[in-house]
């Protein structure tokens, strides 16, 4: 099943929302879902560091980095991480860098674009709040469906 989210809009027209940006794909699995948990930061990527070291029980992180392309808030590392500790996925509304290390791995990543450059580490982030990414309410413990198509979120679970 590649193309999970036309079937998933057509047979929850009302129960899932379209995220209307035009996301690209890094991580080595392009389909990929999971409960939400989410991380407001800008050009500092402590909160993602401090997330992905924690248990993701197949969950995906959403990183609102406010649509910013001058740093990148996920590379390898922090990716392997998240892969040894369970994460389906992860989606930034930011840059990532490590593209073709990211491509490798058992990780559903989405990005806008890649930047090179490391994020300052200050420790700031708002982790666990809701977000508007294009417009569309993003909240913790709601859920997350992806493949090549985009992305979807719902407030309850779709059955596959």
């Amino acid at each position: 099943m590649d193309d999970l989210l036309p079937d998933l809009c057509d047979e929850f027209e009302n129960g899932v929302t379209w995220l209307p940006v035009q996301w690209q794909d890094y991580g080595g699995k392009p389909l990929f879902f999971g409960q939400i948990e989410t991380l407001r930061c800008y050009e500092d990527n402590s909160k993602v560091r401090e997330l992905v070291a924690t248990p993701g029980n197949g969950r995906v992180l959403v990183v609102d980095g406010h649509g910013n392309l001058n740093r990148a808030l996920l590379g390898d590392l922090l990716a392997e991480k998240a892969v040894a500790n369970g994460w389906s996925g992860i989606v930034v509304f930011g840059a990532v860098r490590d593209a073709g290390a990211l491509s490798t791995m058992n990780l559903g990543v989405k990005a806008l674009g890649v930047c090179p450059i490391k994020t300052e580490k200050k420790g700031l982030g708002d982790v666990g709040v809701d977000l508007r990414i294009g417009g569309v309410l993003v909240a913790p413990g709601h859920y997350l469906y992806a493949d090549k198509n985009g992305i979807v979120v719902s407030p309850e679970p779709r059955a596959l």
